[in-house]
């Protein structure tokens, strides 16, 4: 598939799966009909890489589907100024979106081969404003804190407390968390400026867990 044939099949991943489901964020839009999700995945699953689905990137984990992507970060309401910690990079995919859309992000991935591999793709791209760390997601990245935005790419048991303490004041936390059905749902938690949080329940979802270490 030539790069042509991946832009026109990003377009219309933005136009049918994106806009028609509500993203409405421009700027979200626009960095993702920016980013090439061919680039974050394996090379047996370039012809789906613009499918309405999440895919396997290896280490029992998946790169996550486009609109969940847009919806998380639409939720996050990103400024250019912000700076972002995105927690379970996986194939720093997200990040590398996460990248057009704040000033500075800071991604924590557990698997080091995973680390490695997303470095390398983020380079290719030229992305210069995404670091990357092997640790437990779980604890955040406090020499960086605080962080406007915080988004979790893989579904905790309960909100991690690191997480909501290194919030900045206004800062949004975007996770999906299970509860005790089995299903899972994305959370919102914002810190109000006296410091209390505001949750919203945004909906359905189904992510990997969240593992610490």
């Amino acid at each position: 598939m030539s790069a042509v044939d991946f832009a026109d099949r990003r377009e219309q991943m933005v136009t049918l799966q994106l806009e028609a489901r509500g993203i409405r964020d421009p700027r979200v839009l626009a960095a993702m009909r920016e980013i090439p999700r061919h680039q974050f995945v394996s090379e047996d699953q370039l012809e789906l890489a613009y499918d309405d689905c999440a895919l396997p990137i290896g280490e029992g984990q998946t790169v996550s589907q486009p609109y969940v992507v847009a919806w998380m970060l639409e939720a996050l309401e990103l400024c250019a100024s912000d700076r972002a910690l995105e927690v379970g990079a996986g194939s720093g995919y997200a990040a590398a979106v996460l990248s057009r859309l704040a000033r500075a992000v800071f991604a924590v991935e557990r698997d080091p081969e995973l680390v490695q591999a997303a470095r390398g793709r983020l380079a290719a791209l030229g992305v210069r404003n995404v670091e990357l760390a092997s640790g437990d997601g779980s604890l955040g990245w406090p020499e960086h804190a605080p962080f406007d935005a915080i988004l979790v790419s893989a579904a905790a048991a309960r909100v991690p407390p690191a997480l909501v303490e290194q919030l900045a004041p206004g800062g949004r936390l975007v996770l999906p968390v299970r509860d005790e059905r089995g299903g899972q749902s994305l959370l919102r938690l914002r810190r109000k400026p006296d410091g209390a949080l505001e949750t919203r329940e945004l909906g359905p979802v189904q992510f990997v867990p969240l593992v610490p270490g």
